[in-house]
């Protein structure tokens, strides 16, 4: 196989954005109409208010798709799918699924935790109001799984069951690892955060949906229970890899947190990063008080979050992350060389993956 570099990567994440978009206006029309899709598949008794739905929902969510987003996880999806010998064009729509639900947790996370800026522009909420911002991300959680209703002609019942049992145990995974998220960066937690705390977070939180995009693509493929699981694992250290990554990011990489409103918003957030959870371990007590204090007061102030940022650095805390992101890396790329037979599919995921954890952006 013929070596695969991020410029492969990146041409392959926009063709692949692209299609995906186009196929998600299927289901989330930008102009809702009496035909749209979505009322073919369950047909309203009634009569629907188009103009309402167009401006409480097709808007806002277009508005927020149209300002990008990498949709990694639907090229994972069509990957995993491919190297396990499926058709990733029969099955091109469920790729569709985890990016939807991507983006209505990034609408939510905004609010819940009380954020500005969202890939350089305002928060949904703050354009369209938190009533509005609230419903959109609640729609988002659900209007995939259509896709599965338009499909089923195509997915014997067993697979459309094990689809729906993995749609029902990550969806419950993303509340939990944004329930321990919340507590933390609120205090509400009266203990130290530990490191495999914080890990069984990413795991819940970011791991589930690359994990839910793995593992649907491998029911689809007909791979039996035990590969569905491995490559899963698989998926979710590239999610966690990948949350680690944006830690780093925010406190090290300018032009990624400009697009957030500068370097540090994890630290106004008073988020409990890895590189947070190391540096208190390793401080002293002056350090720890003052790395501590910082994050309860959800500044905003930049000295002060720069004042953090050299405490993490002072213990090196991000040298740290960085070995375990690279780790777990590792870890996701054994199990795939140990499941995946050779094939270009498979040098794509495994090029996919150092991208991830590599990025600057």
């Amino acid at each position: 196989m013929g070596l695969i570099d991020d410029a492969d990567i990146e041409q392959l994440l926009e063709k692949t954005a692209k299609r995906i978009d186009q196929k998600i206006e299927e289901y989330i029309p930008r102009s809702y109409r009496r035909d749209s899709l979505i009322f073919r598949l369950n047909p309203p008794r009634y009569e629907p208010d188009l103009e309402a739905l167009n401006k409480a929902i097709s808007e806002p969510t277009w508005e927020f798709l149209d300002r990008g987003g990498k949709r990694w996880r639907p090229v994972l999806f069509l990957l995993v799918l491919e190297a396990l010998g499926g058709d990733p064009e029969k099955y091109f729509d469920f790729a569709l699924i985890s990016e939807i639900i991507h983006n209505g947790t990034l609408i939510a996370d905004d609010i819940e935790d009380s954020s500005e800026f969202r890939r350089g522009k305002p928060c949904t909420y703050k354009m369209f109001g938190l009533d509005v911002a609230v419903n959109v991300s609640d729609s988002l959680f659900f209007l995939p799984m259509s896709v599965l209703i338009k499909n089923k002609h195509m997915v014997p019942l067993d697979k459309a069951s094990k689809l729906y049992e993995i749609f029902v145990q990550e969806m419950t995974n993303l509340s939990f690892g944004q329930a321990m998220d919340i507590a933390w960066h609120k205090g509400l937690a009266s203990h130290d955060v530990t490191e495999d705390q914080y890990l069984q977070m990413c795991v819940y939180k970011t791991g589930t949906l690359a994990r839910m995009a793995a593992r649907m693509a491998a029911v689809l493929a007909g791979a039996d229970d035990e590969v569905v699981e491995k490559m899963g694992r698989f998926a979710e250290c590239i999610g966690v890899s990948f949350q680690i990554r944006d830690d780093i990011l925010d406190v090290v990489g300018e032009e990624f947190a400009r697009g957030k409103g500068g370097l540090g918003m994890d630290i106004t957030e008073g988020k409990r990063s890895l590189m947070i959870i190391h540096a208190l371990r390793r401080a002293d007590a002056d350090d720890k008080k003052r790395l501590t204090s910082i994050l309860m007061m959800h500044t905003a102030d930049e000295n002060l979050r720069k004042e953090a940022i050299n405490i993490i650095k002072k213990y090196g805390s991000v040298n740290y992350a960085k070995k375990v992101a690279e780790k777990l890396k590792r870890e996701s790329l054994n199990e795939a060389e140990k499941i995946l037979p050779p094939s270009k599919s498979k040098d794509r995921l495994i090029a996919l993956a150092n991208y991830l954890v590599e990025r600057k952006m």
